[in-house]
């Protein structure tokens, strides 16, 4: 099915950003951020490179993992500073870039990156389709994270063990399949202008996926301690049945949304907490007229009278300069994510004349961008300390984010490293990194505004394939909507 044959309902959905045009002033370069945002998701791609990298200290890394269990798992992403594939986060990562793609096509054609957008995707994509070589069945990790966070190496020269995990009827694992199936129903709308077929893998896929997550639930703690789900499976099973109903428009997706789900009120959206992200979704299709949805617009207006700070029924905690903190350990994550539904819901309220409800107080669309544009703005520069959390990108960038492959220099293919020494050599050494992590936004500062630029700090350094995957529809609108 075309993009072009679908309803009226779904077309206008994702249209917004094609007739609304939100003013916001502007601040910082927001093209050149944008760019180095999606210029870091290339630096954590695991594989066999393309000819033409952007980032020269980058080679071929992983082209035997799934060896040890005859099936080719070469591909995919690194999630941040190690060299696992976790497959929860990376697909969270597809599942937001393919909704950033959607929903700012128009903004990312008109900053010429939709189709380096549509290559980050699609990097995912095709990982995923190796992980899923069998009904019931998918691989969701590579690597030995005990072992690889015992070593600091960069991903070409790693030697630890290229240890796989997976799921299957026996040991499911309800999060980290409905994930997936959401990250292809999304990424099928995606490619369904392009490549019609590719299309349809994804579809088929992501209908097998949700089956077996629906009809083997149990949650999956083999990639814990390092990504454990804390909020449970039922939020997957909707995120996917969302994803599926908007890209299928098949009846039995909606009625398990109205009747099967469960929701909840939250102040948050990441990888192991997608209700928010739900709720904003979803509203788009009630906005359209599908009133079974209600709810769900309650909810999203409930998530942002809990984030603004002038809203009576704020709970967020906001650091004196004005940024979100949840918790320490790559705090950014929940800023990009927050900016990013902000953003989205902003342009749904706008383009149908609808306000946020916080009990006697009303908030426009243009309070909302405006706050998104507040915490992007910080990150990049417009802060107390007045730099930026982007490496590469505006006044004094981190220098040592706390990432294998920048920070060791680029060594010859049969170099030997004994990897209790790697961390004399390099993770605990005082100084720039050798190679530029371009366009990282790292774990940033704590709540109350401080930071160090001090690699073995990873609750500040550590940059994430989903805090930028986040940022890139709120960068690609501030880059073409400036006053």
């Amino acid at each position: 099915m075309e993009l072009k044959a679908l309803p009226a309902l779904v077309l206008a959905w994702f249209a917004i950003s094609d007739v609304l045009f939100l003013s916001v002033k502007g601040t910082f370069n927001y093209k050149d951020a944008l760019t180095k945002s999606i210029v870091f998701l290339e630096a954590q791609r695991s594989g066999k490179l393309p000819p033409h990298s952007r980032l020269s200290w980058r080679g071929d890394s992983g082209l035997d993992d799934g060896k040890i269990e005859n099936v080719d798992l070469v591909g995919g992403y690194y999630d941040a500073g190690d060299n696992v594939k976790y497959g929860l986060p990376m697909a969270f990562t597809v599942t937001s870039l393919s909704w950033t793609a959607l929903f700012y096509r128009s903004e990312l054609q008109a900053t010429r990156e939709l189709e380096n957008v549509h290559a980050a995707i699609r990097w995912g994509t095709d990982y995923f389709l190796k992980c899923t070589p069998k009904k019931n069945h998918l691989y969701v990790q590579v690597g030995d994270p005990v072992l690889d966070h015992q070593c600091w190496m960069r991903p070409e020269n790693m030697k630890t063990p290229r240890t796989v995990l997976e799921i299957d009827e026996s040991r499911p694992g309800t999060e980290i399949a409905a994930e997936t199936a959401a990250a292809m129903a999304a990424s099928a709308m995606v490619f369904r202008r392009s490549d019609r077929r590719y299309s349809r893998r994804l579809l088929n896929k992501a209908k097998l996926l949700f089956e077996f997550a629906k009809s083997h639930k149990g949650t999956f703690d083999g990639e814990c301690p390092f990504y454990c789900s804390y909020s449970g499976f039922n939020d997957e099973l909707l995120w996917a049945a969302s994803w599926l109903y908007l890209a299928t428009l098949r009846p039995k997706y909606l009625q398990y949304i109205q009747e099967e789900a469960i929701t909840a009120n939250v102040a948050e959206f990441s990888w192991d907490l997608k209700y928010a992200g739900i709720q904003v979704l979803l509203s788009g299709l009630y906005f359209e007229g599908e009133h079974s949805l209600e709810t769900y617009k309650k909810q999203a207006d409930n998530f942002v009278c809990s984030i603004l700070p002038d809203s009576p029924y704020h709970q967020v905690y906001i650091s004196p300069g004005g940024l979100i903190h949840l918790r320490d350990g790559a705090n950014t994550q929940y800023v990009t994510s927050t900016a990013f539904l902000f953003s989205v819901y902003s342009d749904m309220l706008a383009r149908h004349h609808q306000k946020v409800f916080c009990g006697n107080q009303q908030f426009d669309s243009t309070h909302l961008m405006a706050f998104a544009k507040q915490q992007m703005d910080y990150l990049l520069g417009k802060n107390p300390l007045g730099r930026s959390y982007m490496v590469g990108f505006g006044n004094n960038p981190p220098t040592q984010p706390h990432h294998r492959g920048a920070s060791v220099p680029v060594l010859s293919s049969n170099s030997l490293v004994n990897c209790a020494m790697s961390f004399v050599y390099w993770y605990t050494k005082n100084a720039p990194n050798p190679n530029e992590l371009t366009g990282a936004i790292v774990g940033g500062p704590d709540r109350y505004d401080n930071f160090d630029d001090q690699r073995w700090d990873s609750s500040k350094l550590e940059p994430c394939t989903y805090v930028n995957s986040l940022s890139i529809g709120v960068l690609a609108k501030l880059a073409t909507h400036p006053l």
